[in-house]
């Protein structure tokens, strides 16, 4: 196992998998990266304090869960599905 490849394995076994986030000027390992963390919010080289309700356009925030979900009832194909938000940045910090 290389570093890289500890590293990823690491972040899904620790992680809240709600918002996780790489510092690097390496393309290839950024877009690893974002392929392979499970987690809800994925930014390479930005804050995860932008991981925001409102900041993604989704107006203001009414509650926030980690945890992987089942579905209750009828469902559809919405119900069975969850979005990953990809952040890319160039070293944007939220104050």
């Amino acid at each position: 196992m290389t570093g890289l490849d500890e590293a990823i394995a690491h972040i899904n076994q620790y992680s809240s998998h709600h918002t996780d986030a790489i510092l690097t000027r390496d393309h290839l390992h950024a877009q690893r990266f974002l392929r392979e963390v499970d987690s809800a919010s994925v930014m390479v080289n930005a804050s995860t304090r932008f991981a925001d309700g409102f900041e993604f356009g989704l107006g203001a925030e009414i509650g926030i869960s980690t945890d992987k979900f089942h579905a209750r009832g009828p469902v559809g194909i919405e119900g069975l599905t969850s979005l990953k938000y990809v952040v890319l940045g160039q070293g944007e910090v939220r104050t």
